[in-house]
């Protein structure tokens, strides 16, 4: 990443907003060739620097639980632990991080499959793994993957795709829908004349299914770059106790703080849940000091520093892959 530019990053962001914007209209925003742009992407592409996915409504078989599990390990054993996480198509996010655990995973678990096996006799399975705490997601508040403008400017908006608001029964996608998903899961760019003809089916189909999921907010397009890609170089957890009464309210404030990625309620030792992406320490220090000491409501709150993650979106990052490659390597062969 030291070796990125003003124009790779600046691509990154506009992927980071629309990740199916063909090469011509990012050559058009950044001002450049769409030769340049079409090279430069594909490089950072092959380099691991960015995946772009088309990912399902979280809740598109029916109703879930979804759980944050934080874990201990043994010393030594944290990547090959979030590595065998990963392999898990129920966990949704790992991540490696400091402080009082090593690992924070996000399971996703369907309502009727048993949380005891998922939660606890899995867990235990892994070597390595010693103390677990699962809360539950009561709600979440925010999920925003908005660092693009302190790359593009106020012109990142208009290039920027609106979410889309859910507005289907559950369950109701059918089999073309599906393998329409699935083939573009780990290749959200993939043409539609490549998924077509993959699947049996017309260009114009593959492409009429994909945008009518996409207009109803039963798929989204994601793309997942480093954060430091784009010049975070802080990305933290924060566990946040609230006064119950104020809960909503702390949500909502903190909300509006655009550093907030992501904040949610929990059933667990904390209230709150949210990771924080911010340029620098400094940012960081004025959300300690500042932001989080003036928010009535909130009582106390512990972090971890997020050093690693290996897993969003139900996929493997690619810049995580060949580390943890060579932890489960070195497991087989220990």
């Amino acid at each position: 990443m030291d070796d990125l530019d003003d124009l790779d990053r600046k691509i990154l962001a506009a992927l980071h907003v629309n990740g199916r914007a063909s090469w011509t209209d990012i050559a058009q925003l950044l001002g450049t060739s769409t030769t340049t742009v079409a090279r430069r992407a594909q490089s950072l592409f092959a380099a691991g620097l960015a995946r772009v996915a088309v990912l399902p409504h979280l809740e598109h078989d029916g109703p879930i639980h979804v759980f944050i599990v934080r874990l201990t390990c043994a010393p030594g054993s944290q990547l090959r632990v979030a590595g065998l996480l990963a392999r898990n198509p129920d966990i949704r996010y790992v991540t490696v991080v400091t402080g009082g655990y090593d690992i924070v995973f996000e399971l996703v678990a369907p309502k009727r499959r048993d949380l005891y096996s998922m939660l606890v006799q899995f867990v235990e399975t892994i070597p390595g793994t010693q103390q677990s705490n699962a809360d539950l997601v009561l709600h979440t508040y925010k999920v925003s993957y908005d660092w693009s403008v302190p790359v593009l400017g106020e012109r990142a908006v208009p290039f920027a795709v609106p979410p889309r608001v859910h507005s289907c029964e559950r369950g109701h996608l059918d089999d073309v829908d599906r393998e329409v998903l699935a083939a573009m899961r780990a290749d959200g760019r993939a043409s539609f004349q490549s998924v077509g003809r993959r699947l049996g089916i017309s260009e114009s189909t593959a492409r009429r299914r994909l945008e009518a999921m996409l207009e109803r907010g039963c798929a989204t397009v994601a793309t997942f770059i480093p954060a430091a890609a784009l010049g975070y170089e802080a990305e933290i957890l924060f566990w946040l106790s609230v006064e119950p009464s104020m809960q909503d309210s702390v949500a909502e404030r903190l909300s509006n703080e655009r550093g907030v990625r992501m904040i949610a309620s929990m059933l667990g030792q904390a209230s709150l849940m949210c990771e924080v992406i911010v340029p620098t320490t400094a940012d960081l220090h004025h959300f300690t000091s500042r932001t989080l000491a003036s928010v009535p409501g909130i009582q106390s709150w512990t972090a971890g520093v997020q050093v690693l993650t290996v897993k969003r979106g139900f996929l493997m990052v690619p810049w995580a892959e060949d580390r943890v490659a060579a932890a489960l390597t070195q497991q087989l062969t220990v």
